[in-house]
């Protein structure tokens, strides 16, 4: 039995005693959200299948409790998954016998995905003032973890985790880390990252604090520590700013990482991370990147206009936690297809969206993104330089629509249309289609 495992035991054992207390059923609630998700990947070029396609029915039943009463109040949190599988032809859902899984569904081991998967995770928890701790199943979301919720069922992780906002206008957390389930998957598993071998290299110890602090109204300062053990560590310093002008507010949002090796990842191959090393095996070395970028937003009447850089220095690619079946970073790059941080990139964007509320429509959204990047170097399998100043692109269109009211009040309707094309050798571009129904059900 883990650290966190045992934690968890011994809360629910406290909370039993005290679940009649006033606070922790009256302030309780539980929702049943449904989604039904599609997705067809067209892969261009290249060797394989020219097309992963699948769809499926996921349902997300939450339960959150309310805290006991006293100094230190008590309570429990469940989160239920089940994916049903809709459709998802032989060879059409992009795995293999060797894979994780499919894009949406775990796969059987000759690679077809699975009829159905699940998994149930609990959560105690405890509050004292404006203090909480966690201990179970988490979804936390800050510069140096992400939960990804892109496709039919959310990703989960393990651990514990503490939120405090004791202190006026700053907020503190911390937290470890030991397994994760990634969103084609009902197991647990065990911590990695990109480049590396995640079957035979990963970890069970992922540490992170920081905190967010409100200098102004408008102004927000932010610092992240994460450290993998046996991968790397990251700092990240973040400001945002909310600046009035004329009619409209431009929204400022400035980013730095900082990535380092940290034990096996600086001397043991199948640790190591993806990246731009020449005379080493498959181009691949030890954790060192620099990663600044900025943002910049103006909504007036209902338009969202922006404009973005970002540049990756440094022999690795940018790393964050990745499972090899789909997640997320905190980065301004981290689109539908890529995430543009590899090493040496520079990525410039546009993007604009609009609210038609403005116009009468409320609920109907629509945006579209256009990324670019270039001075891409990679290194091959005979440790020669691949690629010298290769570039990638991409464009991401999003059109949505939530029911303001009636019978069919919150049901929401969600296209998300991308194109990515690259240079990169022996990699093959994509365009890519998702289809999403989604409906929260209030049950408590």
């Amino acid at each position: 039995m883990n650290k966190s495992t045992l934690a968890l035991a011994v809360a629910v054992g406290v909370l039993a005693q005290q679940a009649g207390a006033a606070g922790f059923i009256e302030d309780s609630k539980a929702t049943l959200g449904l989604r039904n998700f599609y997705i067809n990947t067209d892969n261009r070029d290249g060797t394989g299948a020219n097309k992963n396609e699948e769809w499926g029915q996921g349902f997300d039943l939450r339960f959150i409790s309310g805290y006991t009463q006293g100094t230190v109040g008590f309570g429990i949190d469940a989160i239920g998954l089940l994916g049903v599988r809709l459709d998802s032809g032989g060879g059409t859902n992009g795995a293999t016998a060797t894979s994780y899984g499919g894009t949406v569904f775990p796969s059987k081991s000759n690679g077809e995905a699975v009829d159905n998967f699940s998994s149930l995770g609990l959560t105690a928890k405890a509050k004292i003032s404006q203090t909480e701790l966690k201990l179970g199943t988490l979804q936390p979301k800050n510069p140096v973890i992400v939960t990804n919720d892109g496709r039919l069922l959310p990703q989960t992780w393990q651990g514990g985790q503490i939120t405090s906002g004791e202190i006026k206008d700053l907020t503190l957390v911390g937290g470890q880390i030991e397994h994760v389930k990634g969103r084609n998957s009902s197991n647990n598993e065990q911590l990695s990252i990109g480049g590396a071998n995640a079957r035979v290299a990963n970890s069970n110890k992922f540490i992170y604090a920081g905190g967010d602090y409100k200098i102004t109204k408008d102004l927000t300062a932010q610092y992240y520590y994460g450290n993998l053990e046996d991968f790397y560590k990251q700092h990240f310093l973040g400001l945002v700013h909310n600046w009035a002008i004329g009619p409209g507010v431009l929204k400022s949002d400035l980013r730095y990482f900082n990535s380092s090796d940290d034990g096996a990842n600086s001397n043991t191959a199948a640790y190591f991370s993806n990246g731009n090393y020449n005379g080493v095996p498959s181009g691949k070395g030890p954790v060192d990147n620099n990663l600044y970028s900025g943002l910049f937003l103006y909504t007036v009447a209902g338009h969202t206009f922006g404009g973005g850089y970002q540049v990756s220095n440094g022999s690795s690619d940018f790393p964050w936690l990745n499972q090899g079946d789909g997640s997320s970073n905190y980065t301004i790059t981290d689109m539908q297809i890529q995430k543009f941080g590899r090493a040496g990139e520079k990525t410039w964007q546009v993007r604009y969206s609009y609210d038609f509320a403005k116009v009468g429509v409320p609920g109907l959204t629509a945006g579209a993104v256009y990324l670019k990047g270039d001075d891409i170097d990679t290194v091959g399998a005979n440790r020669q330089q691949a690629a010298s100043g290769a570039s990638e692109w991409e464009r991401d269109f999003t059109l949505a629509y939530v029911v303001p009211e009636g019978p069919l009040k919150n049901v929401g309707f969600m296209w998300k249309n991308a194109t990515w094309r690259t240079d990169l050798p022996n990699t093959r571009s994509q365009d890519e289609n998702r289809l999403i129904l989604s409906y929260s059900i209030p049950l408590l």
